[in-house]
């Protein structure tokens, strides 16, 4: 495929990620006004850290649109994190292989898509870029 058209595909893909970060700071400060938390300072600071994530995330779309190279990295090293979430989701006392699968899928898929762009644009980690040349 080529740069032109994964491009948007990837972060189109990584967006969508962002948009279920933001879906998952709504279910929480849902549950937060609902009272529904063991502990309050806990609740409010796994807010914080995924509204920190969104943004983050966000970034990094908005990065791979504007074809630079840390959005491809940081998407790469976030879809690793949430296939360690997924395999931590799949096995232990409170299995869920289902839920396991919904998250695994979409972030291998992005995964795929990311890896295919960082071979499309030709720049791989060992590639040394025309500007730092003598």
């Amino acid at each position: 495929m080529p740069t032109k058209t994964l491009v948007p595909v990837a972060s189109a893909l990584v967006a969508l990620e962002a948009l279920g970060l933001g879906v998952l700071v709504v279910w929480q400060v849902t549950a937060v006004i609902a009272g529904d938390t063991g502990a309050l300072e806990s609740a409010i600071a796994l807010i914080v850290l995924t509204v920190v994530g969104l943004v983050i995330v966000a970034a990094f779309a908005v990065a791979i649109w504007r074809g630079q190279s840390w959005g491809r990295s940081g998407a790469i090293v976030t879809q690793v994190l949430i296939l360690a979430v997924a395999l931590g989701a799949a096995t232990g006392a409170y299995a869920a292989p289902g839920v396991a699968l919904g998250i695994a899928v979409p972030a291998l898929i992005t995964l795929v898509v990311l890896v295919l762009l960082v071979r499309a644009s030709g720049r791989g980690a060992g590639d040394v870029d025309s500007r730092s040349r003598g």
